[in-house]
């Protein structure tokens, strides 16, 4: 996983705020700042198992286009005052009502007044769609990077893929949480959180036990618009793995873009080798918001 930039000089420093969900989970959400009144804000969620300080270098890159991001951070990771085990357990349900809600409403009450987009990479971008599509008044469109479902049918890997999914919630509890770290995917995760995202893996659809939400018709009505940035070397978002998930929307105008190596400066543009060189990412993303602007 790549480690954290500096923050250049001419930059605001990175504010770390504190973060309580109704539960009384804890964590704080990092905001960084451009220079001067930002033009957006950004609320970023990270892909599974990263910790939000990993997405500093992204942030000051979008800094430095006028924008504030604000990162949050996973439950169970990072600053979270949480672990994943046998006693401690959560799904889709309490990051969707209870640590999204407070950790937006932090971000909010700093950077008010300005449109704020729902971002995301990886599983974050798929919260991401889910909140925006319960809350559409809330943001101004939706940020994709390296993310698409996980269904099972849009990957060529298609049989092992199957099995995965198949095998991660039995797994986690056989142990009382996923491994992560052990097995090399993703961190400690929690049960409810795994079987919550290897339904989708299975089933193409997105649920959430304990949520009385049928989240593919509040998808179907979400009418922001959307881009969705797709590497070119990511076989962990394969081009059906972002279609999928972007023709559930099918009422939100959306665009598709291939990021490339060459672009980033790196070797290979792959699921996380972007996070080290993330300026063209920033820039693309600039981009589009100046046209949402006009």
């Amino acid at each position: 996983m790549p480690a954290s930039a500096s923050i250049p000089a001419t930059l605001p420093p990175c504010d770390a705020w504190p973060v309580l969900a109704a539960d009384g989970a804890r964590a704080e959400v990092l905001l960084q700042r451009p220079v001067g009144q930002p033009l957006q804000l950004i609320y970023w969620l990270p892909a599974l198992g990263v910790a939000a300080r990993h997405y500093l270098p992204l942030a000051q890159a979008m800094a430095a286009q006028g924008v504030a991001v604000a990162i949050h951070e996973w439950r169970g990771i990072g600053s979270s005052d949480r672990r994943a085990s046998r006693h401690e357990d959560w799904g889709y349900r309490e990051l969707l009502e209870g640590d999204l809600p407070a950790g937006i409403a932090v971000a909010r009450a700093h950077v008010p007044r300005v449109p704020m987009y729902f971002g995301g990479h990886s599983l974050g971008g798929q919260i991401a769609a889910l909140y925006a599509s319960l809350h559409p008044r809330d943001a101004a469109g939706l940020l994709l990077v390296a993310s698409g479902a996980p269904f099972w049918k849009q990957f060529p890997q298609r049989g092992l893929l199957w099995l995965a999914y198949a095998a991660a919630p039995w797994l986690a509890r056989m142990v009382g949480y996923l491994p992560g770290r052990k097995i090399g995917f993703g961190g400690n995760e929690a049960r409810q959180l795994i079987d919550d995202w290897a339904c989708t893996g299975r089933t193409g659809r997105y649920a959430a036990v304990g949520m009385d939400v049928d989240f593919e018709a509040t998808l179907h009505q979400l009418t922001l618009p959307a881009i969705g940035f797709r590497m070119e070397s990511d076989w962990l978002v394969p081009p059906g793995s972002l279609s999928w998930l972007l023709q559930k929307m099918p009422q939100a105008p959306h665009v598709q873009q291939v990021v490339t190596a060459a672009e980033l400066g790196i070797e290979k543009a792959d699921h996380f080798s972007w996070m080290k060189a993330p300026d063209a990412v920033a820039m693309h993303i600039a981009q589009w918001l100046k046209t949402q602007a006009t």
